[in-house]
């Protein structure tokens, strides 16, 4: 071998071990991350930065569980409606209490929770005085309706004297049924079921004789022309003459003459009482034709009883409409 052999062969020996170390070197570069830790060495961790604090949403209170305690006081109770005491005449006929009874029904039925009673100011029981004394002693309060067509000795005296002799009692008396289009209706329709038609309203020959138990007091005849003028006009202008079984002129026969002399011959009485008795019957009985059945349980005359209850508990009437729609 020569020398420039010798040379050039240690040359590239020196170049192959710089490449050497120099790929050892390389190899152990990390150009991307972080150094690799040591075992015993922990990361530590950056604190999150925190949200900004919101107010939790608001939701509906829930009603308090059974057996929990709440601060609300609870609404006051109502006070009681008065008592409706429904004051008949009394009778020794024994459907007239009867009657009373079932007038008395439907008066509830139409008027659920009122606490309705029945009194009569003679002749039966319960008796007015008795029924009071009982109201006072509860300590409650009450409306007097009396189921009498007009004033007279029983609404000025009678009523008034029963009220007095109980100081105790908070009470007042309602006016009595009066002429009143709900009064009318009940007529009518008693007349109707009795036999009365359309065409006895049209005819020439038809008359009505109202009948009822009569007084001395001009109030109560007055009372009596206007409810005879009401149901002429109900009945399409019929002719109708009040009349009256005591203490009052005309008597029913009487009327029934005037009826005729005036060429009403086919002449018919209405029943202008609460229910039967003496005095119904005697009126009936002198019918030439068809005779009415006294009011009784009509429904008209129920609402018109509490018309006359509402009238004295507020002054005005607040019955509802389907009690009044007849009016």
């Amino acid at each position: 071998m020569t020398e420039p052999d010798s040379t050039l062969a240690t040359a590239a020996g020196l170049l192959g071990r710089f490449t050497d170390q120099l790929g050892t070197q390389l190899g152990a570069v990390r150009p991307y991350g972080p150094p690799p830790r040591k075992p015993e060495e922990e990361v530590p961790t950056m604190p999150r930065p925190h949200a900004p604090r919101t107010a939790p949403a608001r939701t509906p209170r829930e009603p308090a569980a059974p057996g929990r305690t709440t601060h609300a006081r609870p609404a006051p109770a109502p006070a009681p409606r008065p008592v409706l005491v429904a004051v008949g005449h009394g009778s020794r006929d024994p459907r007239a209490r009867d009657t009373l009874a079932r007038l008395l029904r439907r008066v509830r039925e139409l008027r659920p929770g009122l606490d309705v009673r029945p009194a009569h100011i003679e002749l039966n029981a319960p008796l007015l005085p008795d029924v009071l004394a009982e109201l006072a002693a509860e300590g409650r309060e009450a409306v007097l309706v009396p189921l009498l067509l007009a004033p007279g000795h029983h609404v000025t005296h009678d009523l008034p004297a029963a009220l007095a002799a109980v100081p105790a009692l908070r009470a007042r008396a309602a006016e009595p049924l009066g002429a009143h289009p709900l009064l009318v209706e009940a007529l009518a329709d008693r007349l109707a079921l009795a036999g009365w038609t359309a065409a006895d309203s049209a005819s020439r020959a038809t008359g009505v004789v109202l009948a009822s138990a009569g007084s001395r007091d001009p109030r109560s005849a007055a009372t009596l022309r206007q409810i005879a003028d009401l149901l002429g006009e109900r009945l399409g202008g019929v002719p109708v003459v009040p009349a009256y079984a005591s203490a009052a002129a005309p008597t029913v026969p009487e009327a029934l003459r005037a009826l005729a002399a005036r060429g009403r011959h086919r002449t018919a009485v209405a029943s202008c009482f609460t229910a039967p008795g003496l005095f119904a019957t005697r009126s009936a009985a002198h019918a030439p034709w068809i005779a009415a059945e006294p009011l009784g349980d009509h429904p008209a005359l129920a609402r018109l009883v509490l018309h006359r209850y509402d009238r004295a508990v507020t002054g005005r009437p607040t019955v509802p409409v389907r009690e009044l729609a007849a009016i």
